[in-house]
């Protein structure tokens, strides 16, 4: 019989939302990123309709995790169950339930229990600290169900470019180069400590008004499938978090190259950053046009750096 030890924690919150919002955020998992601060990205492998296989990325004290995690939806009850393997940690899977309780019309009870096995100078008072942040997380995206729709947006910006994926793939890895080859990139740097995972630091200048931003973000490369994802870990005020993807859809004769983005926005920083009177419309508008002329700027660079090349191999 093992002798190992297992950590185990259960907490309760309140939630000001309804019990089936509560219960579809749970579910819908690939949302997670924009959601839930500490997801970097979720991808669904497999979904049967109740069952299905994920691979989560997430942030733990400074460093990205990646694991796998099979889940059993019950959406009667409104429960999932799961059970996370994390393939650098040879203790045991992480297991565990989400429940949602009915408290009123527009109030629920969202419970997590969790059990992981005690990993070397891990305390019981750590996943105590891990379950209370991922209810309060939740709790906290649940809140704004109301106002979801004006809160969130989605948008791409794309070009064609006659030229090598490969080339337009490593000038879009490279982000360290920016700063010498993309104008509104002032300063750039990289950390990639484990393979494919990049944690960056940009200093981004808006040409409008001049004022230096900075942000910092992970970035998970996946050369193969010509994809880059990435999430903002330090956002503007404007933004609540800010999750994208480049990534690359070759053909015969070259490769259409898409950045993706999806943001939610922070209400009650609206005022702030864009004047007294301002709307969520107004915010929702000037992230689409500041956050699209980066886009497309780096787009631009792309296709004329990939095209110059084969034309001097011409």
């Amino acid at each position: 019989m093992s002798s190992q030890r297992v950590h185990s924690a259960q907490h309760t919150v309140s939630v000001a939302a309804p019990a089936g919002v509560v219960y579809g955020l749970l579910a819908d998992a690939p949302r997670w990123p924009v959601l839930l601060p500490s997801y970097v990205h979720v991808e669904r492998i497999d979904f049967d309709g109740t069952e299905e296989d994920l691979r989560l990325w997430d942030l733990r004290y400074g460093h990205v995790r990646s694991c796998l995690s099979h889940r059993v939806l019950r959406a009667r009850e409104r429960r999932v169950e799961f059970e996370q393997r994390d393939a650098l940690l040879p203790e045991g899977p992480t297991t565990g339930t989400w429940s949602v309780e009915p408290d009123g019309e527009h109030q629920c009870l969202l419970t997590l229990r969790q059990e992981r096995p005690a990993g070397p100078g891990e305390s019981p008072a750590s996943l105590q600290t891990d379950v209370r942040a991922e209810l309060e997380a939740l709790r906290a995206a649940a809140e704004r169900w109301d106002r979801m729709d004006e809160l969130l947006l989605s948008f791409e910006d794309s070009v064609y470019v006659a030229g090598s994926s490969e080339l337009v793939y490593d000038f879009l890895y490279r982000i360290e180069d920016w700063a010498e080859l993309v104008p509104h990139v002032e300063w750039s740097e990289v950390t990639e400590d484990q393979p494919g995972v990049q944690m960056t630091v940009l200093h981004t200048c808006a040409t409008e008004t001049g004022e230096t931003t900075v942000s910092e973000a992970v970035r998970l490369c996946f050369p193969a499938a010509g994809r880059i994802v990435h999430k903002e870990t330090v956002t503007p005020d404007l933004v609540a978090a800010h999750c994208g993807e480049w990534y690359l859809e070759p053909d015969a004769t070259g490769v259409r190259v898409v950045s993706a983005h999806t943001v939610m926005l922070r209400e009650r920083a609206v005022e702030a950053a864009l004047g007294g009177g301002a709307l969520l419309v107004d915010a929702r508008r000037y992230v689409r046009e500041w956050l699209g002329r980066m886009s497309t700027e780096v787009l631009s660079l792309v296709r004329w750096r990939a095209e110059s090349a084969v034309r001097r191999l011409r």
